[in-house]
């Protein structure tokens, strides 16, 4: 059995910055062997859904914004990195990095939150677009929708930690 140790190690930032999501899931005793990418996703989501409003909003905040400051300076998780440039994010114009800056700004002071999508598969258009469409959303349906998104991101992750990527 995997100690609970080497399960966070392993599995604690799959969840941007919130290793109690991990810790959770291995102390419910959820965690099933051999692991898969689907059951510790499964594990992890479910303590995801039942954490505080507050805890699920501390996680929605650990996310980084799209092409923000963090991006710049280089500040991102290597997870973070990897899915910013896979989507085009490192090559903005200037015009564009403008965009995403006065939606970022936008979007936190509505929401206070980042603006979270799963970016794999997505180019900086279709990013672009779901931006200007949930900013209209009410702050019920788009803290639901970044939840969402926060579990499909896990779920990327974790598919790419059993693939060995």
């Amino acid at each position: 059995m995997t100690s609970r140790e080497d399960f966070v190690a392993r599995f604690g930032g799959v969840f941007e910055h919130s290793p109690f999501i991990a810790e959770r899931a291995y102390d419910a005793g959820t965690i099933i062997e051999p692991l898969s990418a689907a059951t510790v996703h499964a594990a992890m989501a479910a303590v995801f859904r039942t954490a505080s409003h507050e805890e699920r909003l501390g996680v929605l905040n650990a996310h980084p914004d799209l092409a923000g400051r963090l991006a710049i300076s280089g500040g991102l998780t290597e997870d973070s990195r990897k899915e910013q440039a896979g989507a085009g994010l490192d090559r903005l114009s200037a015009e564009e990095h403008a965009r995403f800056t006065e939606l970022n700004t936008a979007y936190v002071e509505k929401f206070g939150f980042p603006f979270i999508i799963a970016v794999k598969g997505l180019n900086k258009q279709d990013i672009l677009h779901a931006f200007e469409h949930r900013i209209g959303n009410s702050a019920e349906q788009e803290f639901e929708t970044a939840a969402l998104q926060v579990e499909k991101i896990a779920r990327l992750r974790l598919e790419a930690l059993f693939a060995g990527h």
